[in-house]
């Protein structure tokens, strides 16, 4: 009976409390995810189709578009099913798809960031050097040892997540299978794992935090020394932009696995996890594109291309 229990359907009770809202959030969820999806396909597509991206750089932001659309496509159909859907049932399999799958990336996008301040680093404070330590052979060695940390970290923590009975409560007070909010229907001790799993994202964190903040220490005193106004200006541009999607992603990520439970309660956990699961996704193409002289310059020349065949069939015609 236990094992016919714990291998059931999950309820996901969902992001609202409040039912009377359903339409707006709804709307706004799926407008969030249209954009996101939309920017980070174009930002893939930009970079693949434009030589003078093809560069270690936008390398690594090719890869941080892949991991966001997965993300956002991991959760957000789901949840925009259950909005408007009576069965609110998720499988037992299928929760433990979605918990490796969003392990993977936010794992691989902790590895990536850092990685990513580290390729700012080498192209401000040592130039030279640059096409040498960051050539192509390198940038596929970086990002595979991001996909493979991260996936390592998913699949430990879904394998031990998902052995655990749960013959109690069905229903998940969260609008995805995340980890603490699962463990919560288990039927066994779980504080031993949870105290290591604690660790071990304290320190997925903090590591990378601590690598990125080292970095642009070194990147700012080398800016502060540059003579070129215009080296400075660039340089500021690039590191504003990654700071700013560091800042956001790992806020986030702080409050979810480094604050003690005390701080935390189902309802803030919602808002954090829909911030950094829908929000973050979609600002991150924005923020790189916006404010990339490189991006937007590729971008206009891809529709000013496409605008032309279109008008030159159009004459044809």
């Amino acid at each position: 009976m236990e094992n016919r229990n714990s291998t059931s359907d999950f309820i996901l009770l969902g992001l609202l409390v409040n039912n009377k809202a359903t339409g707006v959030v709804f709307a706004g969820i799926f407008t969030i995810f249209v954009v996101a999806v939309t920017a980070n396909l174009v930002m893939i597509f930009l970079i693949q189709v434009d030589s003078h991206l093809h560069t270690p750089m936008y390398f690594l932001l090719n890869q941080l578009s892949i991991m966001d659309t997965l993300f956002i496509c991991t959760i957000v159909p789901k949840l925009l099913v259950d909005m408007v859907s009576k069965e609110k049932t998720i499988s037992f399999v299928a929760c433990g798809i979605q918990i490796f799958l969003c392990s993977t990336m936010i794992g691989s996008e902790f590895f990536l960031l850092s990685l990513m301040a580290y390729d700012r680093y080498v192209a401000i404070c040592n130039p030279l050097r640059y096409p040498v330590l960051m050539n192509h052979k390198v940038c596929l060695l970086l990002a595979a040892g991001a996909w493979f940390g991260g996936s390592l970290d998913g699949f430990l923590l879904t394998s031990v997540t998902m052995t655990f009975p749960y013959c109690g409560s069905r229903s998940i007070n969260h609008f995805f299978c995340e980890i603490p909010a699962v463990l919560r229907l288990a039927c066994a001790d779980t504080s031993l794992y949870e105290t290591l799993m604690y660790i071990c994202c304290v320190l997925m964190v903090l590591i990378p935090i601590s690598i990125i903040s080292t970095t642009y220490t070194l990147i700012l005193l080398t800016v502060h020394r540059m003579r070129s106004a215009e080296g400075r200006k660039k340089a500021f541009t690039t590191c504003s932009s990654h700071l700013t999607v560091v800042s956001f992603f790992y806020g986030a990520s702080f409050y979810n696995y480094v604050l003690p439970k005390s701080f935390h309660t189902p309802e803030q956990d919602k808002v954090v996890s829909a911030f950094y699961t829908m929000v973050t996704p979609m600002l991150n193409p924005l923020i790189y594109s916006l404010r990339n002289k490189d991006v937007l310059g590729a971008f206009k020349k891809i529709l000013a291309q496409f605008l032309s065949t279109q008008k030159v069939s159009t004459i044809y015609t």
